[in-house]
């Protein structure tokens, strides 16, 4: 039934990611750091990956792809661009490594901004409800086996790692339920305008 869904226009269903990217210097030292745990550690994934700071995960239905982006675009009119500083390493017991965002306010601000105004919209069903993800980080390996885990938490919680990056927008990051990459979508840029009106005020 699923696989029938799959093939109506407007039926069909992506998952989608919405984050933020650090610049190309400090996503390739992070691109680095991943590789090198995951050639050390044998990791599934290899260290592959664009290194991002997720927002929000959910999966919908493509037909509601338009006023998401709406909504989405009129969050980033109105939010500031900030700085964003990452330093050391941080992990989600026993499966995840990261590299830690300690800047949190902004962008827990944006992620509750962007909950408030889209998350009516991101909900698909019972089973599919939006993930806000309110502990920024840069994942350097998930997924991991409890030995890779130990052996790797052990290692990265005394190195040390810094970086900072200027947050100006967030993009959006889509792909068939259960296929593939995620590939970006849209980016929006954060402007700091005054938006009176928003288009979901008057449309729901």
């Amino acid at each position: 039934m699923e696989t029938v869904i799959n093939t109506i226009p407007g039926y069909r269903v992506y998952e989608y990611l919405l984050a933020l990217a650090p610049h190309e210097e400090l996503g390739q030292r992070i691109c680095k750091l991943k590789e090198a745990f995951a050639e050390k550690y044998k990791t599934e994934d290899g260290g592959r990956g664009r290194p991002w700071v997720p927002l929000v995960r959910f999966t919908q239905y493509a037909m509601m792809e338009e006023r998401i982006l709406t909504r989405l675009k009129n969050v980033a009119m109105a939010f500031p661009p900030f700085k964003t500083e990452l330093k050391d390493f941080g992990s989600f017991p026993s499966h995840t490594l990261y590299v830690a965002v300690t800047s949190k306010l902004p962008v827990q601000q944006l992620v509750k901004t962007i909950r408030t105004e889209t998350q009516r919209l991101m909900k698909m069903n019972e089973e599919h409800k939006p993930h806000f993800i309110l502990e920024p980080h840069i994942t350097i390996a998930r997924k991991l086996k409890p030995g890779q885990y130990e052996k790797g938490w052990l290692e990265y919680s005394h190195r040390h790692f810094s970086g900072r990056f200027i947050a100006e927008g967030m993009t959006l990051l889509r792909r068939p339920e259960g296929e593939g990459k995620f590939q970006p979508l849209l980016q929006f840029s954060f402007q700091n305008l005054p938006v009176v009106t928003r288009q979901g005020d008057l449309f729901g």
